[in-house]
């Protein structure tokens, strides 16, 4: 039995030997070095964009109220449609104001006619007075009536004016182009004067974007709007824009321009309202839309894009691979920028003519060599 244990023992021991020996075959650093895929990062003049959330507002938007009193007689259009300058939107019934602008052509006419005849009373008198047969006194109380009476016909002028502005009152019509919003009042309701809205109107093209930027933004895009004789708080500097809608970068995009900042900062926030105008001839963008501004935030320099799958994020460092001449990778600590045609700008870290790693980092150990499989990264990524 001894013997059993003791030749048990030995094998164990041998075989514990052989795993440790430096001349076992199918030992792991035999191993081919693992694929991974490289490029050379894109280089191109960019100009960087420092992006901004803001919201669509119309141009022009009226609440639409009625000058006079009444009650509405017909609606004329129909919810959410457009509608242009000068279209009939509603009638308040004519009947009373039909009523008021024959009373005051009446009136006219009466005071007319006593205004002609109290001036041929006063010029009969004149000429009485000229040979002696009246009295000035007279002449004087004719005087008195013909101003009077001149008097009484401009007063009734100005109310048949008045009447014939309030029967053109109860048309109300549109007084900008646009899209109407819905009726909020229905026919046989009474309307008061300047108080009641009746509809809403705003206009569609084109449209304004309202973001708010900080002092220090607000004095780049300053000195920007002055190297190129231009001001941001006169016209908005002209600086041309992006904007994306829906929250992701391959949403709807539209361009425009900046035409209009705010004259002071604000004191409680410390941020400036600047103010683009972007051309909506499709009529899709609609107020109340929140967005995404791009607005150019340097010259144009010559940059480095790379993919943003090949940065490896290590805590607050960002890292990148980069092969050297015997395809070993090491680490390369790098700063990151914007987003510019679906690349990432690297600012600092890199010269633009590494072979980077941009596929297979997993695989990558710092030191260690890799096989390398070279791609051409395109000037626009997909």
């Amino acid at each position: 039995m001894r013997v059993w244990i003791v030749a048990f023992t030995t094998l164990i021991l041998l075989a514990a030997c052989d795993e440790s020996g430096d001349g076992s075959a199918g030992g792991g650093n035999n191993q081919a070095p693992p694929t991974v895929t490289v490029a050379t990062p894109v280089n191109k003049k960019i100009v960087e964009d420092d992006e901004f959330v803001g919201r669509f507002e119309a141009v022009n938007e009226v609440d639409l109220r009625a000058r006079i009193g009444g009650y509405l007689d017909t609606i004329h259009f129909v919810d959410g449609t457009k509608v242009e300058e000068g279209d009939l939107l509603f009638t308040i019934d004519q009947r009373p104001f039909l009523t008021s602008l024959r009373q005051a052509e009446s009136s006219v006419k009466a005071n007319e006619a006593s205004f002609n005849f109290a001036q041929q009373q006063l010029e009969r008198a004149e000429q009485l007075l000229n040979r002696g047969n009246i009295s000035r006194s007279v002449v004087d109380e004719r005087r008195e009536s013909f101003l009077s009476a001149q008097s009484a016909i401009e007063g009734s002028r100005a109310a048949l004016e008045r009447a014939r502005l309030d029967l053109e009152y109860t048309e109300i019509r549109a007084p900008i182009s646009g899209r109407i919003g819905r009726r909020l009042i229905s026919v046989g309701n009474l309307i008061e004067a300047n108080a009641s809205v009746l509809t809403t109107i705003v206009s569609v093209n084109p449209i304004y974007f309202y973001f708010d930027i900080n002092e220090r933004y607000f004095l780049a895009y300053s000195r920007d709007a002055q190297a190129r004789g231009a001001s941001l708080q006169e016209g908005g500097g002209g600086l041309k824009v992006r904007v994306t809608l829906g929250g992701r970068e391959n949403e709807e995009v539209r361009t425009g321009v900046l035409d209009f900042s705010e004259n002071r900062i604000d004191q409680n926030t410390g941020t400036m309202r600047v103010r683009a105008i972007i051309d909506n001839a499709d009529e899709f963008l609609q107020p109340g839309l929140f967005g995404r501004i791009n607005v150019p935030g340097s010259l144009p320099y010559d940059g480095i894009l790379i993919p943003d799958e090949a940065i490896v994020a290590d805590q607050q460092r960002r890292l990148v691979y980069v092969l050297d001449a015997e395809n070993k990778a090491r680490q390369v600590d790098v700063r990151p920028g914007p987003r510019i045609d679906g690349y990432r700008v690297i600012r600092d870290g890199l010269k633009g003519d590494e072979r980077i790693v941009i596929n297979g980092l997993m695989r990558v150990r710092p030191g260690s060599p890799v096989t390398p499989e070279v791609v051409e990264l395109p000037p626009v990524a997909e």
